[in-house]
């Protein structure tokens, strides 16, 4: 686990690295299934033979959100400091977005970023820092192959019950760490157990990101089965919605199942599952 021997000076290179990439991804736009676009090549996972990194110990997870519909206008290049996440993106053209939290995985990530690949559909992962540090190859592969990477925290603590230096502490971190491993921060953060506070949203704002919370909640951290998982994301399909899973943090064997399953059907019905960019409004 790295020590950040200069903190102010890697504060200014956060914030100077969100600003470079939100000049670079403004509008909204989410990449579907075309079969004209060219289909990234897949980066190896970690070396054969290689010590895996256990997934974090599974927690209680899950606070629920607070409800927010977004994003609101902002001056460009500046990020408002929400009081609400956003709950769900415009609704148009049967946009639907998937994310992953907690990994990166070796056991589980790449099965997914398979899944993903073969139906050329992109997705979030947002991710705890000590796990990216752990897998920088699994971040460098989600860039290659068009996903975006959000902030989760480095440890996946419940920020409410902390105080503000140890939630900075936790968020620069993890941008940090993605930063290194890809050379760009995140611009997109999630509260871990959707556990926002005053201090999480400022934070954030400061360092470029956007706050995202999510409309369906597959539950797949309580193992309930594939087939449930997979019912939870059809009955729950809509435009905008933003559909929350786990690639890490406990056997998340049940969520790769199920993935293999509702995208087919999702893409059928005519669902456009792609990423968001970063918005300037």
């Amino acid at each position: 686990m790295k020590t950040d021997e200069s903190l102010p000076g890697r504060r200014v290179l956060l914030r100077g690295a969100a600003l470079f990439a939100l000049a670079a991804t403004a509008g909204c736009a989410g990449t579907e299934r075309s079969g004209t676009a060219p289909r990234p090549s897949a980066s190896p996972g970690p070396a054969a033979g290689a010590q895996a990194v256990r997934p974090q110990k599974p927690s209680a997870y899950r606070l629920q959100p607070m409800t927010g519909y977004g994003p609101q206008r902002a001056a460009v290049g500046r990020t408002p400091v929400r009081s609400k996440p956003i709950l769900r993106m415009a609704d148009r053209d049967r946009r639907m977005v998937l994310t992953f939290d907690d990994g990166p995985d070796p056991l589980y990530t790449p099965d997914i970023l398979d899944t993903l690949r073969k139906h050329d559909v992109r997705a979030m992962f947002f991710v705890c820092g000590e796990m990216a540090e752990a897998n920088p190859d699994l971040l460098r592969r989600m860039v290659d192959e068009g996903h975006t990477i959000g902030n989760h925290t480095f440890t996946h603590p419940q920020l409410t019950l902390m105080r503000r230096t140890g939630i900075r502490d936790e968020i620069e971190r993890t941008s940090a760490a993605v930063l290194d491993a890809v050379g760009r921060p995140p611009l997109w953060f999630r509260a871990p157990y959707g556990a926002w506070n005053r201090s999480a949203f400022e934070i954030g704002a400061e360092l470029g990101m956007e706050p995202l919370a999510w409309t369906v909640d597959t539950l797949d951290w309580r193992e309930p089965g594939s087939g449930t998982i997979v019912r939870r994301v059809l009955q729950g399909a809509g435009p905008g919605v933003v559909v929350l899973s786990h690639d890490a943090g406990g056997n998340r064997s049940q969520t790769v199942k199920a993935l293999r399953n509702y995208l087919p059907q999702l893409l059928d019905d005519g669902y456009r599952i792609g990423v968001p960019q970063r918005m300037l409004m």
